[in-house]
């Protein structure tokens, strides 16, 4: 709240509500000049604001008249404005001194829970006395606000000139109007608090000795609506408040963009209206002001409301109140900057003032001054104040200088002060003073040394002791101030001049860490309480590193060593075993404050030994103290390789390297070395390889070599190697791709006899020392394999000719195959000899298949035109298999598999057309014919999905791509016939087939004279062999039953002598065992079945994948009509095992149904059938989803036979099932199934429209028939009118017929119509009706719906016993039966002209 003189340079007295306006001048230039404002706000009606005004009689003359802005108080007659919080009435006081401004109510000294008091500041005495005694009529009372207020209690009229105040904290920092104060006004108490403070809207300020006169205060603190004042012209309070105050209350917003909209707009205002102000003249200014009237500078030189904004800024930093010491302090910062009519002694003065400390105050209270002191000094220095040298172009005094070295050592010294005041408040002033200190090395001012000298005595203090905050100041100076003397300065703390030496380094770890010991105290260094740490990163770590980690070219006066310091700081301090989690945790904070700044010869440095223990055991364990400082850390070094590719090879030498782990991903469970290498670039990628490849020797050759250490550290590389191929995140470069396979081809299949330094591959290099064994051997035949299995599966685009292009799999950038480029490989270095010899030697018959088929592929790759695509898939098979065929001599593939490939490729696309006699004499006598190559091929395939490996398994998927435009018929009924379902036990039989003739060569035939319970040891043995393990069983609990089975007769005693080797408590013993062996064996047999169910269910899904790929290459070929069939049956499995197959197979039929292509030269019987069995099926099955699915099947295969022209099989089998869903009460069919022809093929379904009509009659029960019928009119709307409009006409009358028929039924009680479902079919009736009326002639619509015949049905329903209750039916036949008056529709086309003007005649007529 606050009490204001008007103070405006053009100011109009107000007048009564029924005073008109003076007219203004004739000439403009009488008028005075207007103010500019901002629209900042939209423009608001005086209508909606309340705004007092108070006269104190009839205005005279000179209220109504225009006068310039140095008369404007004496025209004021008087005004005072008060608050539109506080409505009260006021009025002038006679006989007080005007000279004495009042400063705001807020800057009084309010504490909680204390009344202030002070002298009774009278308001401005005017020339109008007389009549400034008129009493002035109360304003009608306004409703209160939501914003806070305080209470003002007057004293009684004989006290004291005393002004009494509630207790109350400060008020929110809000747009208050500040009037002309003098500088030693207390400005001290405009703070804002938190806590409730007592509104009471009656009260006003007193005057002793008057209670009548009372002077309106315009009171202004944390109000409502502060920003919507009705704007007065030519009144400048009301232009503060219309284009500044408003912006106040939005500095305080938590929103920082709003914070800064504001501050500019503020900012922007006020430079314009400073731009438009001319100081007054000081003759003139003399002889208008009383000398008891002195007239701040600020206010002299500066508009007001460039006067009032500074101050009201200035109080505005003791707010707690959301972020107002933040956007008040930005603003005063902005504003200083650009203001040049201040001097830094002005501000300091009104800063000092506003944050004077009060003994009464309480704990917030003085933190809020405490800061607002802080930031109030942080504002003049960040706006170039303090050291500001152009001079002030206006000035009270002879001195024009903005600054001056008094101002600087005034600042330093209450920063430093502020510092060892509150240790809470040591970082933040210091920082503010190395701010100052900036700024004054930057500056140009004269006062430059003695500042500097100033500083340092002030710092260097023997009272002030040593802490990170003076080392960030001490680094600054040494910086600026080479040639000081600071071996004096710093001993004897340090022992060297230079603070980052080595030798100083111990006790400047001690110093960073804030524990200081008892026996540092005796060379100044501060003993710091417990509990000092806090999470933010002390600003004395950034000065650190800009001296040991500077930029290009930026000098620097620390000779230390960046390794040491950080090895001794940081490390062996902050990361030391016995360091807190606080220190670590700045340890981190400090890591990745200076990983951006390192380069990568200096990276190493940072990943010392206690840094890697502390990040691995954190990054590790999510439930750890730091790990998530510890996953920033992992996620700020992928983030700088990102940036700096080229650095990340470091990073990964650091990571694995002596203090990493090799294992580091899997050993903290994240992918930060996966994420570094797919930021690598090539060069960095070569350099890992090559660095990998030189582990694979001992590191040192003196030791002995430990090989269990070797084969580890080989083993990991050869996984590091095939890493880099499997991980798809990283960009594939032919050469280091080619030299990693080349790698692992050298030391998986050959032996290495003698190096050579200039062989192209890599591990010719250098002879490995010792050999690997022969685990590391087949470890690189398997990371070969697995990495072509990765490089098959991804694809380039191949261009076969000129109009074609495919996504081929498994090529390099030159369209060759990776795995033709390994066989390559493998050829050259069978060549070399002298170098290199294979593991394994092949025999002549191996080389001549290999030769062979090196053969076929050189052809292969020959073959062009529409077969190029066919070739391809041919040569990788043939390719793929030989790599196999030496990776695992000894595997599944034999050499006849590769042999029927090859001959199979040749028959395929090199076959001669003309046959010698030999062979036609030999395909005569051969009664069956052979198979065809692509058969031979595809059966290939399907053997390599029944195996475990990934590459044998993506080869085949990848080459039946390639394969499927060559797929036959006979190829087809190949792949599904492995869809088919088997019985478990019967797959589990064939898999033992071979195991069971194995034991039955080596038991033989059993005799006749075994045991009851060997007999039926195994039920399923047709041949009566017994399992050897299960007879091992048996004996053994015989024998420790006392009987043992080795000791019976083998000369044929009988039985009686075997029995009397066992008694009846044995013979209970043995049952017990043979039990539970029995037992053991059925669930043994029953796990046996499961995994062979499991094993063919995977099986079945890898050929689903081949079906899949064939139906998406060839949409159109005709032999996708083969596969619908064999996918329903397979999509029909409801055993929990088979869903996941079954829900594949459902997805293909899907795909299958939305696709856009169809067969382009179908089988139209086949298709038929197809048709047949998808209908037949979904009458039996009862599954809503599958019959969904079969529904879009039918539409596809119907779409199919439309475009045939065998319209009629569609609608013949669309007529059974409709036969079936009505007659059959069991029927799986339901109404969607027809909905869904009707909408996509209704010009075929409506042939059935009289079937519709005839099978309703014959519906199981009244649901079935009301559905039937209702497939009418979706079958009619989808019916072109212009087409079928004669046949639609006609139809309607059956319609009629059959909706009359089944009504009257339903009200005689003949069949079980519900009143629902006949609501439904006087709703049908209804459509057909207006449908009718569109597209036909009133004879037409008379002769079809025969409305006298909806009446006598309405009665018929009104007479039932059933629906006579139903009055709606009754309506419903009421409004049918005189439908026949409306209007048709004119839209109907008549084949002739005849019948289109009979019809107009007919519809004139019953119009």
């Amino acid at each position: 709240m606050l009490e204001v003189e008007m103070h405006s340079p053009s100011f109009r007295t107000t007048r009564s509500a029924s005073a008109k306006r003076a007219r203004s001048p004739d000439n403009v230039s009488e008028r005075p000049a207007k103010r500019l404002s901002l629209a900042i706000d939209s423009p608001l009606s005086a209508a909606e604001h309340s705004f007092h005004y108070f006269a104190t009689g009839p205005p005279s003359s000179a209220s109504t008249s225009r006068h310039s802005s140095e008369d404007w108080v004496r025209q004021a007659n008087g005004l005072s404005i008060d608050s539109p919080l506080f409505p009260s009435v006021n009025s002038y006081v006679q006989g007080v001194d005007s000279s004495v401004d009042e400063g705001m109510v807020v800057d009084e000294e309010v504490h909680m829970g204390v009344i202030s008091r002070r002298p009774y500041l009278p308001p401005l005495h005017t020339e109008s006395d007389t009549l400034m005694q008129s009493p002035v009529p109360a304003p009608a009372q306004q409703p209160p606000t939501s914003r806070p207020s305080a209470t003002y209690i007057t004293t009684p009229s004989g006290g004291s000139n005393s002004l009494s105040l509630p207790a109350i904290n400060v008020l929110p920092a809000t747009p208050e109007l500040l009037s002309r104060t003098r500088p030693s006004t207390p400005v001290n108490s405009d703070r804002d608090h938190s806590s409730t403070m007592n509104i009471s809207p009656t009260n006003s300020f007193a005057v002793p000795g008057s209670p009548a006169s009372r002077k309106h205060r315009f009171m202004m603190g944390p109000r409502a609506n502060c920003e919507n004042i009705p704007i007065c012209p030519n009144n400048s309070l009301q232009k503060i408040m219309s284009t500044t105050l408003p912006l106040f209350w939005d500095l305080s917003s938590v929103s920082k963009k709003q914070r800064i909209d504001a501050s500019v707009k503020l900012i922007g205002a006020l430079e314009q209206f400073q731009a438009q102000f001319v100081p007054k003249d000081e003759r003139s200014e003399d002889e208008g002001e009383d000398d008891d009237m002195p007239v701040d500078s600020i206010d002299k030189f500066n508009v007001q409301d460039v006067s009032y904004s500074i101050r009201r800024l200035i109080r505005g930093l003791a707010s707690p109140r959301e972020s107002s010491r933040l956007g008040f302090a930005v603003a005063l910062t902005e504003l200083l900057s650009r203001l040049d009519t201040v001097n830094c002694s002005q501000i300091m003065a009104l800063v000092n003032d506003a944050t004077k400390s009060q003994g009464s105050m309480t704990g917030q209270e003085e933190r809020d001054v405490l800061f607002a002191r802080l930031f109030g000094l942080t504002a003049i220095i960040q706006s170039g104040l303090i050291v500001r040298t152009k001079p002030l172009p206006f000035s009270a005094s002879s001195e024009t200088s903005a600054s001056s070295l008094a101002n600087f050592q005034e600042a330093i010294t209450t920063l430093v002060a502020l510092g060892e005041k509150k240790s809470w408040l040591r970082e933040s002033a210091w920082w503010s003073l190395s701010l100052a200190i900036d700024a004054l090395n930057t500056s140009d001012v004269q006062w430059k040394v003695p500042a500097f000298d100033a500083t340092i005595q002030c710092i260097f203090n023997e009272n002030i002791p040593w802490s990170p905050e003076k080392v960030a100041i001490t680094l600054k100076l040494q910086n600026m101030l080479p040639d000081q003397e600071w071996r004096k300065l710093l001993s004897p703390a340090f022992k060297s001049s230079d603070l980052l030496a080595n030798a100083n380094l111990q006790i400047l770890g001690r110093i960073l860490k804030e524990n200081a010991t008892e026996d540092d105290a005796e060379n100044g260094l501060p003993k710091l309480a417990a509990g000092s740490w806090k999470p933010q990163l002390h600003f004395v770590w950034g000065i650190i590193l800009d001296q040991l980690l500077p930029a290009p070219g930026v000098p620097v006066f620390t000779k230390g060593s960046f390794q040491e310091f950080f090895r001794v700081v940081i490390d062996e301090t902050l990361f030391s075993s016995t360091s807190s989690q606080e220190r670590k945790y700045s340890g981190f904070q400090v890591f990745q404050k200076a990983l951006p700044r390192v380069t990568e010869d200096n990276l190493p440095m940072l990943f010392t030994k206690n840094f890697m223990r502390s990040w691995i055991n954190h990054l590790s364990h999510n439930d750890r103290y730091l790990h998530k400082v510890a996953r920033q850390v992992a996620t700020d070094i992928q983030d700088l390789a990102q940036t700096r590719p080229q650095i990340g090879f470091a990073l990964i030498l650091q990571l694995t390297g002596v203090h990493g782990s090799q294992q580091f991903d899997q050993l903290t469970k994240s992918k930060t070395i996966e994420a570094i290498l797919a930021s690598m670039n090539p060069e960095g990628i070569k350099a890992y390889i090559t660095h990998l490849v030189s582990l694979i020797n001992p590191l040192t050759e003196s030791e002995e070599p430990d090989m269990q250490a070797i084969n580890s550290r080989r083993a990991w590389v050869i996984d590091q190697l095939s890493a880099l191929i499997r991980n798809v995140g990283i960009p594939k470069a032919d050469d280091w791709v080619m030299s990693i396979l080349d790698w692992l081809v050298l030391n998986g299949l050959f032996v290495v006899k003698k190096k050579s330094e200039k062989s192209p591959f890599i591990g010719l290099r250098k002879i490995s020392t010792p050999p690997f064994s022969d685990i590391l051997r087949d470890q690189c035949r398997n990371r070969l394999l697995s990495c072509l299995a990765e490089l098959t599966h991804q694809t380039r685009s191949l261009t076969l000719d000129e109009d074609r292009t495919i996504k081929c799999p498994g090529i390099a950038s030159d369209d060759e195959f990776w795995i033709s480029k390994v066989i390559g490989s493998v050829e050259r270095l069978k060549e070399d000899t002298k170098r290199v010899a294979l593991l394994v030697e092949a025999d002549e018959v191996d080389s001549s298949l290999q030769a062979k088929v090196n053969e076929t592929v050189a052809k292969l790759r020959q073959v062009s035109g529409p077969q190029r695509e066919a070739a391809k898939g041919a040569e990788l098979l043939v390719s793929g298999m030989l790599l196999q065929y030496y990776a695992a001599p000894e595997s599944d593939i034999d050499t006849s598999t590769l042999e029927d490939c090859v001959d199979a490729s040749i028959r395929m696309f090199f076959s001669t057309k003309k046959k010698g006699k030999k062979s036609q004499k030999a395909a005569e006598d051969s009664t069956d014919p052979p198979p065809e190559p692509i058969d031979i091929m595809v059966d290939t395939i399907i053997g390599f999905l029944e195996k475990s490996t990934s590459y044998m398994r993506n080869l085949g998927n990848q080459v039946f791509f390639l394969l499927s435009s060559s797929v036959q018929a006979s190829t087809v009924d190949l792949v599904l016939t492995q869809l088919e379902r088997r019985d478990p036990a019967e797959l589990a039989q064939d898999n033992d087939d071979s195991e069971e003739e194995d034991y039955g060569d080596e038991d033989g035939s059993h005799s006749d004279s075994d045991s009851d319970s060997s007999e039926n040891l195994d039920d399923g043995s047709s041949d009566g062999e017994v399992d050897p393990e299960l007879r091992r069983k048996i004996a053994e609990a015989l024998r420790v039953n006392g009987a043992d089975a080795a000791s019976q007769d083998e000369d044929g005693d009988d039985d009686a002598s075997e029995e009397e080797l066992m008694d009846d408590e044995q013979m209970l013993a043995v049952d017990d065992q043979l039990a539970q062996i029995f037992r053991m064996r059925e669930n043994a047999s029953k796990s046996r079945n499961v995994d062979t169910q499991r094993e063919a269910t995977h099986f079945k899904n890898r050929v689903l994948d081949l079906v899949d790929t064939f139906l998406k290459n060839q949409p159109s070929s005709a032999l996708v009509i083969r596969v619908l069939l064999p996918l329903v049956e397979l999509s029909s499995i409801s055993n929990a095992d088979e869903r996941q197959l079954a829900d594949k197979a459902k997805g293909v039929l899907k795909r299958i149904a939305k696709s856009k292509d169809i067969p382009s030269n179908p089988d139209v019987e086949e298709v038929k059938l197809a048709l047949t069995e998808l209908h037949t099926r979904a009458r039996k099955l009862h599954s809503s989803e599958l019959l969904a699915t079969l529904s879009q099947c039918s539409l596809y295969v119907a779409r199919i036979l439309i475009e045939s022209g065998a319209q009629d099989a569609v609608a013949t089998a669309y007529r059974d099932s409709l036969q079936d869903f009505m007659t059959r009460k069991n029927s799986a069919l339901n109404n969607n199934f027809f909905l869904d022809a009707i909408r996509r093929h209704p010009s075929t379904i409506w042939a059935l429209r009289n079937d519709i009509l005839s099978l309703s009659g014959a519906a199981v029960n009244g649901y079935r028939k009301s559905q039937c019928l209702q497939l009418l009119q979706p079958l009619v709307t989808h019916t072109s009118p212009t087409e079928n409009g004669k046949e639609i006409i006609d139809f309607m009358l059956s319609l009629r017929q059959a909706l009359i028929q089944s009504l009257t039924d339903a009200s005689e009680g003949k069949n079980s119509l519900t009143a629902a479902q006949v609501k439904d079919l006087l709703r049908l009736a209804s459509f057909g009706v207006n449908f009718t009326q569109r597209i036909a002639s009133a004879a037409e619509m008379r002769t079809a719906w025969d409305f006298d015949a909806w009446e006598v049905m309405g009665r018929k329903l009104g007479d039932s016993e059933r629906f006579k209750s139903s009055i709606g039916l009754r309506k419903t036949c009421q409004k049918l039966a005189t439908s026949q008056v409306a209007t048709p529709s004119s839209k109907r086309k008549a084949d002739t002209s005849g019948d289109i003007s009979q019809s107009k005649k007919k519809k004139k007529t019953v119009t």
